[in-house]
């Protein structure tokens, strides 16, 4: 069983930038394809991008297009979301999940990490 830790929310002001990143415990995230969620208040929860396993394709909400992105930092063993020109909008609750296999999907994860809180003030 894999366990998702996701570290790097805070607070930050309409135009700046955070970055977050998601940690596997229990075996090695590189196995896994990857996607970030988010959940805003009031809202349902929504796709805000994916990494392949490997790392060897992206895959982009609407959204987030242009001003997130997804990576993968080998070293360290976790995927990143670098979040740019942040908006009010964008506050929400920040998931990743992984799922075995290469396949690049907006749905369908096997393991979730607890969320970390972004908060983009106006």
């Amino acid at each position: 069983q894999v366990q998702l830790v996701e570290s790097g929310g805070g607070l930050v002001q309409a135009g700046g930038s955070l970055r977050l990143s998601c940690a596997a415990s229990g075996r090695t995230i590189s196995v896994y394809t990857v996607g970030w969620f988010r959940q805003g208040p009031g809202k349902e929860r929504e796709f805000v991008a994916a990494i392949t396993r490997g790392g060897g394709s992206t895959y982009y909400a609407k959204s987030v297009k242009g001003r997130f992105t997804i990576s993968r930092d080998n070293a360290n063993d976790t995927v990143v979301l670098q979040m740019n020109s942040l908006k009010p909008d964008d506050t929400a609750v920040y998931y990743c999940a992984a799922r075995p296999g290469y396949m690049l999907v907006v749905g369908d994860y096997n393991y979730w990490g607890q969320g970390t809180q972004v908060t983009v003030s106006s």
